[in-house]
């Protein structure tokens, strides 16, 4: 095993997962929705997932037919005509697991580590006591417990919902007053800011 493999960040992220939730999530007004699947939401981040070696991606959603739209969609890749076509993508889809409530991701992910993980709001508005990505990997490196990194849709997961979470983590700030990444490129960034070699050096 080599020393990247084994480093503090490494183990981290072994432990760690991503959740993406669909329920509950405000829309442009500020109202409570449940937002659609997209299928580049499914691609991308596993491929973030894979990418830092995260124990797994949860793909969370309420309604039974956005649940069956991504089985379907992970059907194709990994057991449909998709699978002879692209073997780095059916590596990364791997990681995805569809559940309908963060209830159940939480008691999976309790199941598999013997216990509950420490859930992590992420959001692009401020929300009051945040801890930065170097803090939290710093805090948790040394402890065996799991994380699960909360990702929100559409406009953001809900104040009741992240007054709920464990912990939350600061906002990415970029150079400019814009501040509309998608969450594709959210996740990426929060997973490089956590796991990759030179964070918090």
């Amino acid at each position: 095993m080599s020393a990247q493999v084994n480093s503090p960040a490494a183990r981290l992220a072994s432990r760690s997962y991503v959740a993406l939730v669909h329920h509950p999530v405000y829309d442009k007004q500020h109202q409570v929705v449940s937002t659609s699947v997209t299928n580049l939401d499914i691609h991308d981040i596993a491929r973030s997932c894979s990418t830092y070696g995260v124990a797994g991606y949860y793909v969370v959603h309420p309604v039974a037919a956005q649940r069956q739209l991504v089985e379907r969609i992970l059907g194709y890749w990994n057991e449909g005509p998709g699978q002879s076509q692209n073997d780095f993508r059916r590596e990364a889809l791997s990681y995805v697991r569809v559940v309908p409530s963060m209830d159940e991701a939480i008691d999976a992910i309790q199941r598999e580590h013997g216990q509950r993980p420490s859930v992590i709001g992420t959001s692009a508005r401020p929300t009051g006591p945040a801890v930065s990505a170097p803090a939290l990997r710093a805090e948790f490196a040394a402890t065996a417990r799991p994380l699960l990194l909360v990702m929100g849709t559409g406009w953001g997961l809900t104040n009741e919902f992240m007054s709920s979470v464990d912990r939350v983590l600061e906002p990415i700030q970029g150079t400019a007053p814009y501040n509309h990444l998608s969450v594709r490129s959210a996740t990426a960034i929060i997973l490089d800011r956590l796991f990759a070699e030179e964070a918090g050096t």
